[in-house]
C-alpha cells in the first residue's frame, strides 16, 4: 500500500459470504487502477435482545468499519443482502449513526456505489440497491451504477443491473458468483476508482 494512494471503501454487510463476494471482486476492480487502495470494512450484525452484542473483532473476513473510514475514503462502495427488498438492518443501522459526518459534510461530493445479493431469484435486487442509494444521496454522494455499454448486463440473467452490481445466491446461499457477475463487480470497482482518480485529478488542478 503507498501512502499517496487514493482508499477507496468497500463497506459491507454478509451473511453466507455472497455479499462478501461481490465486495472482494469490487476490490479487484478498484487495485486494478493504478493509484488506487481498496479498504473493506463490514458491520456488526443487530440483534432484537437488546442484551446482546457483537464480538469486538469479527471471527473473519473485514475488520469493523469505524466513522473515520468513511472521512479517509476518496470514493465508497457499499454492499448488503436484501430484507423484503431493502438493505439489511445491520447496514441500515450504521447508515443511522453518521449524523455527524452528514453535519460536517465530510462525504458530499465523494463517488459511490452499491451492490447485493438475494436469496430467491425475484427477490427485490433493485429495490434493495435503491434503498442503499438514499442515504448516499442525502449525505451528498454522487451515486453511480453500471452503464449498459458492460456487455455482461445484456446477457445475465440472474444478477448484474444498472444500479450495481448482484448475484442470485438461491435459498441456500451457495450459488456460486457466476462469470457475469464477477465481470460486473470487478467493472464497478474499476469505474468507481477511475471516477476517484479523475475527480482528485481535478480537485488538485483547481486548487
Amino acid at each position: 500500500m503507498n501512502d499517496s494512494n487514493l482508499t477507496i471503501l468497500v463497506l459491507y454487510y454478509s451473511r453466507h459470504g455472497s455479499v462478501r463476494k461481490l465486495a472482494e471482486l469490487i476490490a479487484q476492480g478498484i487495485e486494478s487502477v493504478p493509484g488506487c487502495d481498496a479498504r473493506l470494512r463490514t458491520v456488526p450484525a443487530v440483534s432484537t435482545v437488546t442484551e446482546a452484542t457483537a464480538p469486538a473483532v469479527p471471527g473473519d473476513g473485514a475488520p469493523y468499519v469505524e466513522l473515520e473510514d468513511l472521512e479517509e475514503c476518496a470514493a465508497l462502495a457499499v454492499g448488503s443482502p436484501t430484507r423484503f427488498g431493502n438493505m439489511s438492518a445491520a447496514m441500515k443501522y450504521f447508515w443511522d449513526g453518521t449524523s455527524s459526518q452528514w453535519l460536517a459534510g465530510s462525504l458530499a461530493g465523494k463517488p459511490a456505489c452499491v451492490f447485493t445479493s438475494t436469496g430467491s431469484l425475484h427477490g427485490g435486487q433493485e429495490s434493495t440497491l435503491l434503498s442503499m442509494m438514499i442515504p448516499l444521496l442525502h449525505h451528498g454522494l454522487m451515486v453511480m451504477g453500471l452503464p449498459y455499454t458492460q456487455p455482461d448486463l445484456m446477457t445475465t440473467a440472474s444478477g448484474g443491473t444498472p444500479y450495481g452490481p448482484s448475484h442470485w445466491s438461491g435459498l441456500d446461499g451457495k450459488k456460486a458468483v457466476t462469470d457475469e457477475e464477477k465481470r460486473l463487480a470487478v467493472a464497478m470497482g474499476k469505474r468507481l476508482a477511475e471516477t476517484a482518480v479523475r475527480m482528485n485529478a481535478g480537485l488538485a488542478r483547481s486548487a
